[in-house]
């Protein structure tokens, strides 16, 4: 899209490439793609009384744009006329909420890279695939262990097919390859999917708090960019009131689920809670463990460490990664200096032979009585830091992994049983979801419904009004006829409109609102569906030829008509 400057950024998605024959060379080869051959073009020739002339570059340059505006609107008006032709489908199909993506559970590291969206990069992604044929709505979650893409599709297969695409256009990764590692789920369940990551039911510990916090930022993200509509906008919203519920009322997040996590909340347990901000920490190894406690020592309010390693570029790794915490290296050759300042001593690393001994210990100084006079080793290290032996001083305390592992399954078993709980609190809000978007279908008739009386009632007021005449009509009398025929119209429709209600509040189903909705637009001939569908025509219609107008007015290069018709577009785009 290098070739089309400034309004044809926001058109920068596989859409865009339908209006204006472009192809990126990392865009995958599929059939969606296959009616765009870009190569070479052959020399011009015009036919002429002398025989043939070749064009003049200036002549060529010129047939070449005509020849690329013909062929952009006849790209356009086929992609208009299949949506057109699909019209009896779309009629027929309700718009499916889907969920494409990868997670942690599906997909290596490595390719979650490369789909990976940062964040300032969200409203442009959402404006991309909002503009693609086939998609309403979508919103993306985009973190270190997912990267999901939400869509309202007006059909199902068709929209999955054009997001998948999308997603391996701006990944460079093939569809063939993206297809091994993605999931996709449809309507409930891409909602209780939402819900239930929400709710840190999907994270790698079970409860995690973070997820809900990036779900939150999803819908600020896609609010200031007014990208959101208002299925997505609501399915995300009560994601988070169903994340904040399960973490309420059941407590989940609570509890160590790791070895790390586990030796920080013994070590915090067996300390004297009115000395825990003052208590000394040591930990002993900086590698993927030590880091592991560090990180959940400065998480339970730790704002001092000190750290003991071979090497300082892994402390200063770590101390710029957590600016809020005082972390002191210590080297290796410091060891029992630096135990001797600790009250709580962690060890984590891959000696082989024990780093204290009881002679050691024996020769540290006692700690505060304060503390309770005793020093706490906690060694989550295989094979041991710690000698065996250490436990038969009165002075020291000693845990290892298999002390902590009792921690972590009665954790686990704990958090398990609150999942329980949890599932039970997202399907109240799973139905509660539901009950509103179902009750979206009636909307519709129910305004038309509404229109229809209302012009009725206009129509015979006004005639009613013209025979009293106004000489004798007075503002009472007016106000009073106008409130009776108002109030006539408000009882007729009431029965009907509380038949098209489906929000959960009564026993009636679905299936028999719907029936009434279809019944009231026979007998009033309201013909909702297909209002709705030509207004998604002509909102299509309005976009590819604001699209081609862009790219127009681009190549002519007048500046203020380029900047008038971004804004347009950018308008335009904020409305749908």
């Amino acid at each position: 899209m290098a070739a089309v400057s400034g309004c044809a950024a926001p058109f920068a998605g596989p859409k865009a490439a339908s209006f204006l024959p472009r192809k990126s060379p990392n865009a995958p080869s599929s059939a969606a793609y296959s009616g765009f051959r870009i190569g070479p073009r052959a020399p011009v020739y015009v036919g002429t009384r002398r025989g043939a002339l070749r064009r003049s570059p200036r002549c060529e340059a010129g047939a070449d744009l005509v020849e690329e505006r013909t062929a952009s609107r006849a790209s356009s008006v086929s992609v208009l006329e299949q949506f057109k032709i699909s019209a009896d489908r779309y009629m027929k199909e309700r718009s499916s909420i889907a969920v494409i993506g990868l997670s942690v559970h599906t997909a290596p590291v490595e390719m979650r890279e490369k789909l990976a969206v940062p964040e300032a990069q969200w409203p442009r992604a959402i404006e991309e695939l909002c503009s693609l044929n086939h998609i309403e709505e979508a919103a993306v979650l985009s973190t270190c262990n997912r990267m999901e893409i939400y869509v309202v599709a007006l059909s199902w297969h068709r929209g999955i097919r054009e997001v998948t695409e999308w997603m391996a256009k701006t990944s460079g990764v093939p569809v063939s390859e993206l297809r091994q590692h993605l999931f996709m789920l449809r309507d409930s369940d891409a909602t209780r999917h939402l819900f239930e990551v929400s709710a840190g039911l999907d994270s790698l510990v079970l409860g995690e708090g973070q997820i809900l916090a990036q779900v939150k930022q999803v819908v600020r993200v896609g609010q200031g960019s007014r990208g959101l509509g208002k299925n997505i906008d609501r399915m995300f919203k009560d994601a988070i009131t169903a994340g904040k519920r399960v973490r309420s009322e059941t407590n989940i997040s609570s509890g160590a689920v790791s070895v790390s996590s586990a030796a920080v909340e013994l070590a915090l347990m067996k300390l004297p809670k009115s000395h825990l901000p003052s208590a000394r920490m040591l930990v002993i190894g900086a590698g993927k463990m030590g880091k592991l406690v560090i990180k959940h020592l400065a998480a339970k309010g730790c704002k001092r460490i000190m750290v003991v390693n071979r090497s300082v570029e892994k402390v200063d790794a770590i101390r710029e990664e957590m600016k809020g915490v005082e972390i002191i290296y210590k080297p290796f050759t410091d060891m029992l200096s630096s135990a001797a300042e600790a009250d709580v001593v962690f060890t984590s690393t891959a000696s082989e032979a024990p780093l204290f001994l009881k002679e050691h210990v024996e020769a540290l100084p006692p700690v505060s009585n304060a503390i309770g006079g005793v020093r706490f080793f906690i060694d989550i290290s295989v094979p041991r830091n710690i000698g065996s032996c250490v436990s038969d001083l009165e002075c020291a305390r000693v845990y290892n992994v298999d002390d902590l592992k009792e921690v972590v399954e009665a954790n686990k078993e704990d958090r398990l049983r609150k999942a329980m709980e949890a599932k039970a609190i997202i399907t109240q809000e799973l139905k509660r979801f539901e009950a509103w978007r179902d009750s979206l279908e009636t909307v519709p008739t129910i305004k038309k419904l509404r229109s229809y009386a209302d012009r009725i009632k206009a129509s015979e007021l006004e005639k009613c009004l013209q025979k009293i005449g106004d000489d004798v009509l007075t503002k009472k009398m007016r106000k009073a006829i106008e409130e009776l025929s108002s109030g006539i119209v408000n009882k007729l429709l009431h029965g009907p409109l509380q038949h098209l209600r489906c929000d959960g509040s009564d026993s009636r189903t679905l299936d028999e609102t719907l029936e009434n909705m279809h019944a009231l637009n026979r007998m009033f001939s309201l013909d909702t569906e297909k209002a709705i569908l030509e207004q998604k025509i002509k909102a299509k219609e309005n976009l590819l030829s604001l699209s081609l107008t862009s790219a127009t007015i681009s190549r002519n290069g007048d500046p203020h008509m380029v900047f008038s018709y971004r804004e347009m577009v950018k308008g335009f785009l904020s409305s749908l």
